[in-house]
């Protein structure tokens, strides 16, 4: 039969190193919605992040051009709402997917758009289907191709 030493030192050690890590993990499923009062496909976005584990906080405003403005997101690449995770500024219909891999891979970023309000991105399912692309947006405004969906 075999023994098995523990070395308790290291178990502590394991156990404060995971637990330290676990408010950062949460806090990179934590994220604030601005979006005006009277809008529902920005309710259907917000269910959706939920739905893959998003906490979601919401504050609705009258006004989000302030709110872009300050996040880097020209006015160009404007959607119904904005959601702010870490760094960066989720712009629009963004599926939970792109979101989660741009916390990944953390680019040199500001945002993360999916201009207007296009059908069949998350929360404008009952808008039909067409394809659209996900930007990512620099400090300069500038924008890139980051995700495709819908056959795009």
């Amino acid at each position: 039969m075999a023994t098995v030493l523990i070395n308790r030192r290291a178990v502590l050690g394991a156990s404060v190193v995971c637990a330290a890590a676990l408010p950062a993990m949460a806090q990179d499923r934590r994220m604030t919605a601005y979006k005006t009062p009277w809008c529902g496909c920005c309710d259907g976005w917000v269910a959706h992040m939920r739905a893959a584990g998003w906490t979601v906080e919401v504050i609705e405003l009258e006004d989000l051009a302030p709110v872009r403005a300050r996040h880097g997101v020209p006015d160009r690449l404007a959607g119904c709402h904005t959601a702010v995770v870490g760094d960066y500024a989720v712009e629009g219909h963004v599926p939970a997917s792109d979101v989660a891999r741009l916390l990944r891979e953390r680019p040199a970023a500001v945002a993360l758009s999916a201009p207007g309000m296009p059908a069949g991105s998350p929360g404008m399912e009952a808008a039909g289907r067409e394809p659209y692309v996900t930007l990512l947006v620099d400090a300069q405004g500038h924008a890139t191709v980051f995700g495709r969906h819908n056959g795009a």
